[in-house]
């Protein structure tokens, strides 16, 4: 068992990471207690089950870390820079859109916005696969089965998310049985054999270029799952969304139109480079903000 703490910036938005994290009421593999500013989090990090005990304070977030055996600090510090959303400083565009006359007010209301991220990239990759054209409540079941199937057990009691090598051992039959479609799950298991064998390396320091050349060569892996792996996976701060509905509804809330096609959304956020991250997840947060 180890002890981290973490500096949390100045007008840390801690209900940001609570909502992320706690979107599954089930809590198989989190437990979110925002009352107590407490996350807990099941995570296999160098194929060990671990547990990520997450309180957060004002200032910082002090974490204690229950693994089942030998985990490297390298990769809890990476779990929980990413679970904190600690990658993307959102300053940097809320000052480039202080003038705009879209995004600025948008901005303005919801200073300080973070894009929490998966713990793993495997983990938002996954997970971007298995929401690929449904609906979040119908991910987020599918996302409970899949860690039932694949993951594994902590000796607390929570389930952790899994590798790739637990992926990659189920059979198709285990997913198209618990209603994953038959292409969902094909995606899946090919995407988690060739992360498991090495062919398809996960390497957080490499380019967006390479890494999005090499997911888009996986057969069931396109653009838009490319970029929200990005995005929660990755933590990059220039990705577009114009392929998320979410975002082109957004789009057209905010001009007063219609919804935009994917073309005419990808146009709209050129104009936000190099911060198109920034400006997806303030077009999402508008979605919850009164018109006008």
């Amino acid at each position: 068992m180890s002890r981290h703490t973490i500096a949390l910036p100045a007008g840390y938005r801690h209900a940001d990471a609570y909502t992320f994290h706690g979107r599954d009421a089930d809590a198989l593999a989190e437990i979110v207690d925002a009352q107590a500013r407490r996350i807990r989090k099941g995570v296999l990090l160098d194929g060990v089950p671990t547990l990520l005990d997450i309180a957060l304070h004002a200032d910082r977030a002090e974490c204690v870390v229950d693994s089942d055996g030998a985990t490297s600090e390298a990769a809890v510090q990476d779990a929980l820079v990413n679970m904190l959303g600690l990658r993307i400083d959102p300053a940097p565009f809320e000052q480039a859109v202080r003038a705009d006359p879209l995004l600025g007010p948008v901005v303005a209301r919801q200073p300080g916005l973070r894009v929490i991220q998966s713990a793993t990239v495997f983990e938002a990759l996954t997970w971007a696969i298995i929401g690929q054209q449904i609906n979040l409540p119908f991910a987020i079941s599918l996302r409970r089965t899949f860690i039932g199937l694949a993951g594994r057990a902590h000796s607390s009691g929570l389930w952790c998310y899994p590798e790739a090598a637990d992926v990659a051992r189920l059979d198709i039959e285990q997913l198209t049985s618990r209603k994953f479609s038959g292409a969902k799950a094909e995606t899946l298991l090919r995407f988690a054999r060739l992360v498991a064998d090495g062919t398809l390396p996960l390497d957080r320091t490499d380019e967006p270029a390479g890494v999005s050349e090499r997911l888009l060569a996986v057969k069931g892996i396109g653009p838009w799952t490319i970029n929200y792996a990005l995005l929660r996976g990755w933590g990059y701060a220039d990705c577009s969304l114009h392929g998320d509905v979410a975002v082109r509804n957004a789009i057209g809330r905010l001009t007063g139109g219609e919804r935009p096609g994917m073309r005419e959304a990808e146009e709209f956020l050129e104009a936000y480079r190099p911060h198109r991250t920034m400006a997806a997840a303030y077009l999402w947060a508008s979605l919850n903000q009164p018109t006008g």
